[in-house]
């Protein structure tokens, strides 16, 4: 795609309402106006004053560049990587920027979702163009004010770094916006070419850095503000268990206590101070009601799995060629089971809000995955004109998925509502431990032939396990609709889990377990089997589960071949070069390592989220013990906007994987989980964490996804060395040797 492409393709219509609706890379979409929904006017800060040429861009008359944002921050690096668009066609550094948090419009829109969200890595390849053009757009108006202002022709202007250069001269921005805000701005003004990129592609510093190392980045946890209360709520251990009595006198006679609610996610307690309402917390005794959760175990799950794998075809998500003559005509066929277990996102800050409401309006502090869904949360639940909610997003301290999912807004809303008073609800670990939305349970089946050639034959892949969309759409429809009925949200959750149970597959369930080698007979099928644990999006999304029972096959079919496991993969996608050619580059840094006695080289590779990644894990065993020394991670995003900040999420991301590949298990009892903090659900610790080498490949083509793409290829690295070191086949996460 050329620099100065067409940004039409990517503009959505703002007028479609529930025109589609379904999971694509990790994202919901959902195609909806906010007509009547939103301000009528940007939620630009208008005491600036300054030239104002769109919805993302604001020019004072004092050279302030104000860039708003319209993704939302949680660790990944965005209102880095989007400032440097902007300031990349605009001629200033993103660090020179104001950046602030966008507010909720129609115009902040995520292009790849259709609605205001972030997730499924999408933020840079969705506004890779869309934000060049705004900032090439707007320099071309500023240069036509300039040229009029001072008399000289367009030909003979230059900029940098927030200035108009005319024979040597300089002239800040900020002298042209009265002028410029007279002029029609085109809409399509000449982008660079990429070779003339002065930030694109260069290294330095996040923007956020400064802040976040000095303590003044605001977080939801840090809202203060006057007569404010903190609230904790006391919620079922079993998810969806309604409360059926409780004694509130204890905990209203607690110091500090000012109210003591029954709210519809359990019992809320209020106080001064949020230790007073812990506190106050754990002496109430509710007794909640019997569900059919209530009488399953991590074992129930397992065995009904199971039994589903054995007994139902499921539905067909992938069908291609003949699959049976495949298997005949294979050489070798291998055929193994995968396990993957629930896991929860443990942010380092939990969920939290603070809302208040006076005079018939409401603010609402938080930091989410959608902004929007916040303000039609509030007034879904304050019975509010969403018109008059004012959301504040704030930045996340981390989400993985969790922050797309509001209900602490909802919570919060409902104690502001009944005590009058503005709320600030905190959740603590062991509540986002014990009460999350969950990362679902996968039973994967493969079966894979490969011929004389060294080529696959054949690819049958059956996954057996809970979908996301249903709940994902429980809880963001009436975010997002804040006017549609119960009965409405009902109805279409209810269609769509009978839609992803018996007609189609969730793709968000299988995505990753098929499409990455050249099996010219394939088939996917998929049986979904629910036990009501709440689920939703969890880093990487299907890929954090189909990407180990996809490699691990692989494998061992190329053990069962005797070929090089990663030989294996090069001869088997050739039809997907650029997957192919990270490959090719991570065995060439694979021949080159010489590890130490004792310690053996993993290998995988994954596309996820239109990213390829290939990961070689070195990895030693004692006393049973998986000890991983280092991670050479490949990667081929596209153009890395910031090379640093690229590197850096594909350490966090080998990182985040570790901890599930090595710790992550959540034992149902009773329909509850039995983990509720970092003593039982650990994290990686410093001692466990590998050194990691990050080696970006530059394809030349637009930006693609970072933020997830670094997960899928680590567990089933591990798994390959542990086999090279110990000789067990390990099909079940987390890592345990016998």
């Amino acid at each position: 795609m050329s620099s100065n492409s067409s940004t039409n393709s990517i503009n959505m219509s703002r007028r479609r309402f529930l025109k589609t609706t379904g999971i694509v890379g990790g994202g919901l979409v959902v195609g909806f106006s906010l007509a009547g929904c939103a301000p009528s006017e940007l939620p630009i800060d208008l005491s600036a004053n300054g030239f104002i040429p769109n919805a993302f861009l604001q020019i004072t008359p004092d050279n302030k560049v104000c860039f708003y944002c319209p993704r939302d921050e949680m660790g990944q690096g965005v209102t880095t990587g989007l400032a440097t668009l902007i300031g990349e066609e605009l001629d200033v550094h993103p660090q020179q920027m104001d950046v602030k948090f966008a507010g909720v419009h129609a115009d902040y829109n995520n292009p790849a979702m259709g609605l205001q969200g972030t997730g499924g890595s999408s933020s840079l390849r969705a506004h890779y163009l869309q934000l060049r053009q705004v900032g090439a757009n707007t320099r071309s108006v500023l240069v036509s004010a300039a040229a009029q202002e001072l008399g000289v022709a367009i030909d003979d202007i230059t900029t940098a770094d927030g200035f108009i250069i005319v024979a040597g001269k300089q002239y800040p921005y900020g002298q042209f916006v009265s002028v410029a805000a007279q002029l029609e701005s085109p809409e399509e003004a000449p982008m660079k070419a990429d070779a003339d990129f002065r930030y694109i592609g260069r290294e330095f510093s996040r923007i956020d850095a400064i802040a976040k190392s000095t303590g003044t980045a605001e977080f939801a946890i840090d809202i203060d503000i006057p007569n404010m209360h903190h609230a904790v709520v006391v919620r079922s251990p079993v998810a969806g268990a309604k409360l059926k009595s409780v004694d509130k006198s204890a905990a209203q006679a607690m110091p500090g206590v000012t109210d003591v609610i029954e709210i519809s996610s359990g019992v809320a307690v209020v106080a001064e101070k949020y230790w007073q309402a812990k506190t106050a917390a754990a002496k109430l005794s509710p007794t909640w009601e019997e569900v059919a959760l209530s009488k399953v175990d991590t074992k129930t799950v397992q065995d009904d799995y199971a039994q589903a794998m054995q007994n139902e075809e499921g539905v067909t998500g992938t069908d291609e060629g003949d699959v049976e003559a495949g298997l005949a005509a294979a050489e070798h066929v291998v055929e193994a089971q995968y396990w993957a277990p629930y896991l929860a996102h443990a942010p380092l800050e939990p969920m939290d809000a603070v809302v208040r409401i006076e005079n018939g309006e409401a603010d609402v502090w938080s930091g989410v995955q959608g902004v929007g869904g916040m303000q039609g949360l509030v007034a879904r639940f304050s019975g509010i004109p969403a018109e008059k909610v004012r959301a504040h997003n704030t930045y996340m301290g981390g989400a993985f998925g969790r922050r797309g999912t509001l209900t602490h807004i909802v919570e919060a809303t409902e104690v502001a509502v009944a005590t009058d008073k503005p709320i600030h609800l905190l959740w603590s670990r062991e509540d986002d431990i014990k009460n999350g939305i969950y990362r679902p349970a996968s039973l994967m089946k493969m079966k894979a032939g490969v011929g004389s050639d060294g080529k696959l034959t054949a690819w049958q892949a059956k996954r057996v396990g809970g979908n996301i969309t249903p709940k994902t759409l429980e809880n963001m429809i009436p975010a997002f609709f804040p006017g549609l009925g119960d009965s409405s949200v009902d109805f279409i959750v209810g269609l769509t889990r009978d839609v992803f149970s018996g007609w189609m597959v969730d793709h968000s369930s299988i995505e990753g377990i098929s499409e990455d080698y050249d099996a010219p007979n394939k088939i996917v099928n998929h049986v979904t089997v629910e036990h009501d644990v709440p689920l939703t999006f969890w880093r990487s999304v299907g890929h954090s589960y189909t990407s180990f029972a996809k490699e691990g096959i692989v494998d061992e079919l190329a053990e069962k071949a005797n070929i090089d496991p990663v030989e294996f993969r090069l001869n088997n996608t050739v039809n997907n070069p650029r997957l192919n050619n990270v490959i090719r580059v991570a065995q060439q840094h694979m021949q080159k390592m010489q590890p130490a006695e004792g310690r053996y080289l993993g290998f995988a590779s994954h596309n996820s989220f239109m990213t390829d990644v290939a990961e070689i894990a070195e990895v030693s065993v004692k006393d049973n013990v998986i000890k991983v020394h280092k991670v050479t991670c490949v990667v081929d995003c596209g153009i890395a906007v910031n090379p640093s900040v690229v590197r850096a999420q594909m350490e966090g991301a080998v990182m985040y994987g570790l901890t599930a590949t090595l710790h992550g298990d959540l034992d149902l009892q009773a329909g509850a989980f039995k983990q509720s903090n970092f003593h039982d659900y650990p994290i990686l610790r410093m001692q466990e964490a590998p050194a990691v080498e990050v080696i970006i490949v530059d394809s030349g083509t637009s930006p693609t996804g970072v933020g997830e793409p670094g997960l899928p290829p680590i567990a089933p690295a591990v798994a390959s060395a542990v086999f090279k070191a110990t000789g067990q086949r390990l099909r079940s996460l987390p890592l345990r040797l016998a």
